[in-house]
């Protein structure tokens, strides 16, 4: 099919939902009765609702908080994900024994997780009817209803991640519970005494580590108030204020549709933490327009999946994984947000150089003038939507909890959208906001600049010229919110048994030993073969390090496959930090460098959800397009590199900063994607043929190791391509066209 035959039609808001619904699991859900979908529909607003308060005036016990959290991904898990995927049970059916088109077992199921979620609460201070002891004297001495209710959340818990996220997830967990339990049975380094059944069980339930561990508690405390922002942000119309700037900035320029993607996904990535919601969300725009410039349609589903994945490492929202990582490294979440900004940045770099070279190869124009959207309309229509997101960041960069810039980014959302002085009834909205800032300023909660200018967002809110929304519109939108969250909120769940598993039998170090060793074993090898020509460009460390990170990143992108970043990450940190500590990587570098290879596995094929989301927008081979994803984010796959060899890229790493070193650096890194994305595309001031792109790519590698000697080294590789390039742009006129 050539360009001139495309379907330019714009998919409609049903097909959208329908590609996220396939390639996105955590949103394909059964469809229910409608006395069952008003039930359903006031407990995900229940939910989202307790959420936003406690968020605002306080949490309770974090085993109260926790266990109402977990009840609530129980009920709507088992409602609306049928016990496998299959056609006919998302369906509406009849029986009698379904309830509203849920099934008997799935609604004793759901009882099942409820009783055993609100459990841990209800006996913290024992029971003494049913002979149950306070909570303190039963760590490690269970009685029988802590373990059988304890098999019973495991065994639920391990269903919900299957079906929200597929069987990869739950399959791993179970290899780290066998090996927790059968620890004699194990080879060599990995044998240990085993744990015993009861403490096993105890251990996984009560809280601290395991399901009531750190990863449930990040996410019921930060990561859902995010995920809700993010989604209530894009009905109220930020998204689309993204995308329509996007346009005004790189729309008129060479292959201006395909950068739009870049520019939009960038910024749309900075309230969203799901990369196939990005992929749909700014795709449907960007994927037609490339297509229709004349990009081939693998190409563009490529550049929007390769853009949107890059969503998991934008600040400041970053996926539920940076929320994580401030809890593992005990430091503020601003410092994660900080030490993303560069290499988000070089990531976006390696896609735009990519998007721009291939569009000079293909002669493609920019967007016409009376394409483009005029500047001041988009601005005079839309400027009151990045209010609540400039509400969010100010709170946040100010010292106070993430959830509390949650709560107010979500405030000024909901007045941003709905109040409105023309409707005075809605001004009920900015005015009760209003009395909680003057409450929390009159008792020490917030300082007089914050409070000034929380209320200043109150008063301008209103004075959006855009149509409001209704309360429909607002409870569909935290509808979808807590739609979201279901996935993450079972995958953080079940990921905790793997913390527990790590923590009590010491697995992580085992294995980051095992990897360490293998790497100082090849690199003696290779060091004794290296050693034979007359320079030593290499020591054995230098190759225990990088064999070490090769291992490492392997391993991060091949167990990527089918599990969300936020439960990738908090498994491999587990046990490649480790390795990694022991090779003398800053741990802020140790864990960004495990973050970004588990985001890679989202455009790495076979197994690439955003590509396949992009695919079906753009009507391509998914193949093609996740290897087209796949080459458009080298610059995702050298950035981890970069900073484990130099942590000042960080800016924030304990090895210190310094703008001179940094600035240097990241010039380098930046120079060496560029020729990266120029080998990868077979174009720089013209064609190239094999052997300059061959040059390019090693050039390119070698550059990004943080070192004036390897600089060197890569420009005199890079130096006959360049000037090959150079002599032919000049000699076809290729020369005057790029300048």
């Amino acid at each position: 099919m050539n360009n001139n035959e495309l379907d330019e039609a714009a998919l409609t808001d049903a097909e959208l939902e329908a590609i996220e619904r396939e390639y996105d699991e955590g949103s394909a859900t059964r469809e229910v009765g409608p006395t069952a979908g008003l039930i359903l529909r006031c407990v995900a607003l229940l939910f989202a609702v307790y959420h936003f308060l406690t968020a605002g005036f306080g949490l309770p016990a974090d085993h109260w908080h926790m266990g109402w959290h977990l009840a609530g991904l129980f009920i709507l898990t088992y409602a609306f994900f049928p016990i496998v995927k299959s056609k006919s049970l998302f369906a509406l059916k009849v029986s009698k024994w379904r309830v509203g088109n849920i099934p008997v077992y799935d609604l004793v199921f759901m009882v099942l997780g409820v009783l055993v979620s609100l459990y841990v609460g209800l006996a913290w201070r024992g029971i003494p009817f049913l002979g149950i002891e306070e909570q303190t004297f039963r760590m490690g001495n269970p009685n029988l209803y802590d373990v059988v209710l304890g098999v019973i959340i495991i065994l639920l818990v391990l269903d919900i991640a299957r079906r929200t996220l597929g069987w990869v997830l739950p399959l791993i967990i179970c290899v780290f519970i066998s090996y927790a339990l059968f620890g004699p049975s194990f080879p060599g380094i990995l044998q240990h005494p085993g744990v015993r059944f009861n403490t096993f069980v105890s251990s996984m339930y009560f809280p601290q580590e395991g399901i009531f561990g750190v990863t449930l508690w990040v996410v019921s405390t930060i990561v859902f108030h995010f995920v809700l922002f993010g989604v209530i942000a894009q009905k109220t119309g930020l998204g689309k204020l993204f995308i329509d700037n996007a346009t005004i900035l790189a729309g008129r320029y060479t292959g201006g549709p395909a950068k739009v993607s870049v520019v939009s996904s960038a910024f749309f990535g900075t309230i969203s933490g799901s990369s196939v919601a990005n992929t749909v969300s700014t795709g449907a725009l960007t994927i037609p327009n490339m297509k229709r410039m004349g990009y081939p349609g693998h190409f563009a589903g490529g550049v929007e999946a390769a853009s949107s994945a890059g969503g998991q490492i934008t600040p400041p929202i970053m996926g539920a994984a940076a929320f994580i990582m401030a809890e593992f490294l005990e430091v503020p979440y601003t410092t994660i947000v900080i030490a993303a900004i560069f290499p988000a940045l070089l990531h976006y770099v390696g896609v735009f150089s990519v998007v721009h070279l291939m569009a000079r190869k293909l002669d493609l124009q920019g967007l016409s003038k009376d394409m483009l959207p005029k500047f001041a309309e988009v601005w005079r229509q839309g400027w009151a939507n990045i209010i609540p997101l400039i509400g969010l960041l100010m709170v946040l960069f100010s010292g106070y909890t993430p959830f509390m810039s949650a709560f107010c980014g979500i405030s000024l959302s909901i007045i941003v959208g709905m109040a409105r002085y023309k409707n005075p009834v809605t001004l009920v909205l900015p005015l009760a906001f209003i009395a909680f800032i003057v409450w929390k300023y009159n008792t020490g909660g917030f300082e007089l600049p914050m409070t000034i200018a929380l209320i200043v967002g109150c008063f301008i809110g209103p004075l959006n010229p855009q149509e409001r929304i209704r309360v429909p519109q607002m409870s569909e939108a935290m509808e979808l919110g807590v739609k979201y969250a279901l996935a993450v909120g079972a995958a953080s769940a079940a990921v905790g048994i793997v913390v527990g598993v790590i923590n009590t039998t010491g697995i992580g170090f085992r294995i980051g030993f095992m990897v360490t060793q293998g790497a100082g074993t090849l690199a003696a090898s290779l060091f004794d073969l290296l050693s034979a020509s007359p320079w030593q460009l290499f020591s054995v460390e230098d190759l225990t390090l990088f064999l070490s990170l090769v291992l490492i990143a392997l391993a991060c992108i091949l167990m990527g496959a089918g599990i969300p970043t936020t439960a990738l990450y908090i498994m491999l940190v587990s046990v490649a930090q480790p390795a990694l500590a022991q090779l003398g990587v800053p741990p802020i570098a140790s864990h960004m460098f495990v973050l970004y290879y588990g985001v890679v596995s989202e455009i790495t094929p076979p197994v690439c959800t955003s590509a396949y989301a992009a695919a079906a927008i753009a009507n391509s081979n998914p193949f093609r397009t996740g290897i087209s994803a796949f080459t458009l984010g080298l610059g995702k796959i050298v950035a981890p590199m970069a900073f484990v060899y130099a942590p000042v890229l960080l800016i924030v790493s304990s090895t210190g900063f310094d703008l001179l070193t940094f600035s240097y650096t990241a010039t380098s890194c930046i120079l060496g994607v560029f020729f990266l994305s120029a080998a990868v595309v077979g174009f720089f001031l013209t064609h190239m043929a094999a052997i300059p792109r061959i040059l390019l790519a090693i050039s390119g590698l070698v550059m990004i190791a943080p070192s004036f000697q390897a600089d060197l080294v890569a420009l005199a590789i890079a130096a006959p391509a360049l000037v090959w390039q150079f002599l032919r742009a000049k000699r076809t006129g290729a020369l005057d066209v790029a300048a």
